[in-house]
């Protein structure tokens, strides 16, 4: 095998191991580590939540002889830090451990970092490669990357259509208990909505919606992290409605809205609805992925689904229910 080849190999084992932390590390990255020396893994570690540690000390703590850490080669998929947060500075660790080269997927976009760690390693004599497999890390850390540096939330607007394309039928049925609603996604596809709802910080939907509805919003079918759960309500009208685990938000439109749970440090949002909040952000331009999950059922009528424009490097998914 080639150096390349070496270097892509070990760091999308990086992106495996930075995976685990999907859904658990925000405001932070994803972040995977693998410490190689002689061809051998000696270590591997990876951001497992905020405010534990780093993927590089994850590593390094664990790697039973430290002794096989000198001359050994590091890979990571993001710069190493170089500040005091939560946590020490990874660089200066990696220093200390006596490492021999670094292999970086992406620089850091926080300024806190961008460029220091790789100055700090240079300056204690470390070579770095840096950009291995750049893209598919920026895939990997889509939410980090857009918080950073469009200063705003990663947004996935999503919905349920039927297979002619609307959300809801002319003459609505009452099929729940509580006389409302209309399911067309089935139960996997539930399921994949809920596993989606682990991985995000916040969940919104309108006050029109809520008041129609009830939603839950949580990710109640899996184990995991609960979303953040918001009810924009313009005109106030939920008010006395909600709980304290809730938010409601109420600036008059979409850029403000993000503008607001930038600052609250909410790095990624699904919107789920209703049409005019849908149709609210896909008019902004503000959003970055859309995924909908396509009944098999036919409605011949009814709330037509929006229309998503063509758009270079927007995610669009259909989750088909005979998938």
């Amino acid at each position: 095998m080639t150096t390349q080849e070496i270097d892509e190999m070990y760091m999308r084992r990086c992106f495996q191991l930075a995976a685990n932390g999907l859904g658990f590390t925000a405001p932070n990255p994803l972040v995977g580590c693998v410490v190689v020396r002689d061809g051998r893994v000696v270590a591997e570690g990876f951001h497992a939540a905020h405010g534990r540690n780093h993927a590089e000390r994850d590593a390094i703590t664990r790697c039973c002889r430290p002794e096989l850490l000198r001359g050994a080669t590091l890979y990571v998929n993001l710069e190493p830090c170089s500040h005091q947060g939560l946590t020490p500075p990874c660089a200066t660790l990696v220093v200390e451990s006596g490492i021999g080269h670094v292999v970086v997927c992406n620089d850091d976009p926080n300024p806190l970092v961008s460029g220091r760690g790789y100055a700090l390693l240079r300056e204690a004599g470390i070579p770095v490669t840096t950009h291995v497999l750049e893209d598919e890390g920026r895939k990997l850390n889509r939410r980090f990357f857009t918080f950073m540096e469009k200063q705003r939330p990663y947004v996935i607007l999503k919905w349920a259509q039927s297979s002619d394309g609307f959300m809801a039928p002319a003459q609505m049925p009452c099929t729940g208990t509580d006389g409302h609603g209309y399911w067309i996604s089935n139960s996997y596809q539930t399921l994949l909505s809920h596993r989606l709802r682990t991985t995000e910080a916040a969940i919104l939907v309108g006050s029109q919606t809520f008041l129609d509805d009830r939603p839950q919003l949580t990710a109640r079918l899996l184990h995991g992290r609960q979303p953040q759960r918001m009810v924009w309500d313009r005109r106030h009208r939920c008010q006395n409605m909600v709980d304290d685990t809730w938010w409601l938000m109420d600036q008059p439109d979409v850029p403000s809205l993000l503008e607001e749970l930038y600052r609250r440090k909410m790095q990624s949002l699904i919107v789920e609805g209703g049409a005019k909040v849908l149709d609210a952000f896909l008019s902004s331009g503000l959003y970055d992925e859309v995924v909908v999950f396509q009944g098999s059922n036919a409605f011949g009528q009814g709330l037509p689904a929006p229309v998503v424009p063509q758009r270079e490097g927007l995610t669009y998914t259909i989750v088909a229910e005979n998938n």
